[in-house]
This record gives structure tokens, sequence and C-alpha cells, in this order.
């Protein structure tokens, strides 16, 4: 009896056959099955992973929940930068922009390597109407991260706000690549539609 036989006899996955990892938290997040995102959330999940979900939440419009998680995150040690990253999350969500602002700064101070420091300085910047500084912060964050699908998202479209067309046209391709069902992606096609065809 062959290996393949066998295993199909007692049930088993083929020996051969190619197995297809489940998404990661990061892969649910940026095919929008956000619900997924918080659902997966374990009992001792990564700062990182705290963050996702806080982002899922938000866009799941349930603001009470991602406060929660950002209260979580900002009750760690106060040279953490997730500390202040949650710090200036819960910021942004009350309107507070300047506190949102002087914590993701003083997250990137403490944690200048993580991605996410710098992405939160760019979701503040952006909701400041600052889209060039939004644009640096979110280059940087995929700079650090190179899978962060949504930092070159968000770069992109801060690029078409200050009317670099050509940068913006660069982030929106890699994002397209990166997150291929990203519920942005008709959004982000259709301004590139309208810019070719100015």
């Amino acid at each position: 009896m062959t290996r393949l036989m066998l295993a199909c006899l007692l049930g088993l996955p083929s020996l051969g056959a190619a197995q297809v990892p489940p998404p990661t938290l990061q892969g649910l997040f940026e095919m929008g099955q956000n619900q997924q995102v918080v659902q997966r959330i374990g009992a001792n999940p990564t700062p990182a992973d705290l963050y996702l979900s806080a982002l899922a939440h938000e866009k799941l419009d349930q603001p009470g929940q991602a406060g929660t998680i950002y209260t979580r995150l900002a009750a760690r040690p106060v040279n953490d930068p997730w500390r202040h990253v949650g710090r200036s999350g819960a910021a942004l969500a009350a309107g507070n922009l300047d506190q949102a602002l002087a914590t993701a700064r003083q997250a990137i101070a403490a944690g200048p390597t993580v991605a996410e420091t710098h992405y939160q300085l760019g979701l503040v910047q952006a909701s400041r109407g600052d889209y060039a500084a939004a644009s640096v912060a979110f280059d940087q964050a995929a700079h650090l991260k190179p899978t962060f699908a949504y930092a070159r998202y968000h770069a992109g479209f801060s690029y078409y706000q200050i009317k670099r067309l050509d940068r913006m046209a660069e982030r929106f391709g890699e994002f397209l690549r990166l997150a291929p069902q990203a519920p942005e992606r008709g959004r982000v096609e259709s301004i590139m539609r309208t810019v070719r065809g100015r």
C-alpha cells in the first residue's frame, strides 16, 4: 500500500499535498475580516496583535471595545513604545489631536524600529490634515515592516492629498500586490483610473 493510499484510508492529509496555513491576524485584517480579527485574540496576545484588534474594532464601529484595548496597551511599562501607541490611539479616538500627536511621538522615541509607532503617527498626522508628514510616517512604517499593506495604502492616500501622484501610484500598486482582497481595492482602483484619465 502506498503512503498516499494509507493517508487517505486513515483520513490524514496527503503527504504530497501542499498545506495552506491559515491566514495570520494581519492577513485577516487586510482582507477586511475584522470580526475574525477580534475573535482570534487569545489570552496572551502580542502588543501588535492587540493594536490590530483595536484597529479592527474601529473599522467595525465599536469605539468602546477599541478604547478598552488602547487602555490595555496604555497600561504597559513607561518605557514600552506600545504604552504610547495605546495612549495615542485613545486620544485620537477621543478627538484630542494634540495629545494623540505628542504620545505618538513618544512611541517613536521609545521604539523607533517598531513599525506601528510610525503608523500611529501617520494616522494622527492624517487626522490633522498634515498629509505631507503623514506620508513620511507611513513610508517609514512600510520600510520597517515590508508586509504592512495598510501603511502603503495610507501613504498612497496621503500622497494623493498632496498631489504627488507618482508616489501615490507606486504606494497604491504595492498595496494592491500585498493585499489583493482588501475592501479598499475598489476605491484604490477607482482613484488610479481617474488619475490615469487626466
